[in-house]
């Protein structure tokens, strides 16, 4: 499943195109939404949340979530339907293996840009606040819950306590408020070297923690897991990532 940084890698490649402002002039796909609505309408804006990416108009928003085998290609096709295929006078846009829906409303109206990880106006006060209010909940749990980190995924999740030193069944009203606010600072941190290493093809060289089994800093087996309320894979170690 994409993580926030590969939202935005979409987003970015899509504006260096200058399709922003463009009407579409042909749609087809597999999508069970209104697609002739989509012909002849002038896209706004793309923007990212998450793992949403979302193609803007004026009065409506399509959101695009590529689950856990979506995939795109620019200005390509495969033989395979698409999910979306949305052509431009120079370009087009195709969607796979993705769900696709039509929000009846602007991006701006449903969405808090300052949950996004990746975003300009994130705001880790809020991310703290939201959780000291869930003393309860895991920490596993809380990096992927996406009204706290928005673009969050099982990799951010798994690297991001490997670096702060934290075990994933930490309960976050045991947690230091110290601690939690360096969660929240690394889950950002990490999201941005997430980027960087991706437009490198260098991300899964820099995993210290995700896939692996041997710990790097003890030199003793990572336990894997399937934890927390999502059951999925965690890989820590028991020797130097805190239970709290």
């Amino acid at each position: 499943m994409p993580e926030g940084p590969s939202i935005v890698i979409l987003r970015e490649a899509v504006d260096e195109l200058g399709l922003k402002g463009k009407v579409i002039r042909h749609v087809e796909g597999n999508s069970k939404i209104d697609k002739d609505r989509l012909i002849g309408e002038k896209v706004t804006d793309f923007k990212s949340w998450g793992k949403h990416f979302l193609i803007c108009f004026k009065d409506f928003t399509i959101r695009i979530h590529f689950m856990l085998f979506g995939s795109y290609l620019i200005d390509e096709q495969k033989k395979t339907p698409p999910r979306l295929s949305l052509v431009f006078d120079k370009h087009e846009l195709n969607f796979y293996t993705s769900s696709v829906q039509l929000i009846e409303a602007p991006a701006d109206e449903i969405y808090d840009w300052s949950a996004d990880i990746m975003s300009k106006t994130w705001k880790p006060t809020a991310a703290f606040k939201k959780l000291k209010e869930n003393p309860k909940m895991l920490a596993c749990d809380a990096l992927l819950n996406q009204d706290i980190f928005a673009g969050s995924g099982n990799i951010i999740k798994n690297e991001v306590l490997f670096r702060i030193r934290m075990h994933p069944l930490s309960k976050l009203g045991e947690i230091p408020d110290a601690k939690l606010k360096e969660l929240v600072k690394e889950t950002r941190n990490y999201a941005f070297d997430f980027l960087e290493w991706k437009k490198e093809f260098t991300l899964k060289k820099h995993w210290l923690a995700h896939t692996k089994k041997i710990c790097p800093r003890c030199d003793i087996p990572f336990h894997k897991e399937y934890l927390g309320r999502t059951k999925r894979r965690s890989y820590f170690c028991e020797n130097c990532q805190r239970r709290y």
